[in-house]
């Protein structure tokens, strides 16, 4: 049975590289952020309910490739995301995000540090707002008692970091 490995974090932190290059360095499988291809595609500013919609897919993608990965499998995002996100842009989130949230049964959350560049992109609302973010990640983790590292560095370094969590906790 692999390891599920939840890669999440404020915006803007190299999730999806970190995800890509672990999957490529353990020869396994990734889950790609859901939000971004449906953002992109949705033709109109999104609402409370589309972000339902996200995290019921990036939920059931998660799960779906569980069978496909060998060793590890990490997933670019998790529903901390989506409940982070609803808070902080509607103050209130969806129930079923709340309750599924337990249900993901992650072996570890690699939480990406805010120390990169912030990189604009029109899907992104909050560059002020890096460090208020990191803490609330944080505490959504630790009183959630979820095991996880926070992953600092640049580049090579941040795989390596990485690297070195999963090896200290699952490997």
């Amino acid at each position: 049975m692999s390891k599920r490995i939840a890669i999440t974090g404020p915006e803007s932190t190299g999730k999806s590289s970190l995800a890509s290059e672990l999957a490529t360095h353990y020869e396994t499988t990734w889950v790609p952020e859901f939000a971004r291809g449906y953002l992109s595609d949705l033709g109109r500013p999104y609402n409370y309910d589309d972000i339902l919609v996200i995290a019921m897919n990036q939920f059931r993608l998660n799960n779906e490739a569980t069978q496909l990965a060998n060793r590890f499998l990490f997933c670019d995002t998790e529903l901390i995301v989506t409940k982070i996100w609803c808070e902080v842009k509607y103050g209130k989130c969806h129930q079923w995000i709340e309750e599924h949230i337990l249900k993901q049964n992650f072996d570890l959350y690699l939480l990406t540090d805010i120390d990169l560049p912030w990189e604009p992109d029109p899907q992104r609302e909050h560059p002020h707002m890096r460090q208020h973010f990191m803490e609330l990640y944080i505490d959504e983790l630790e009183s959630r008692h979820f095991p996880y590292r926070i992953i600092a560095g640049q580049q090579e370094e941040r795989l390596k970091n990485a690297i070195t969590a999963l090896n200290e906790i699952v490997g």
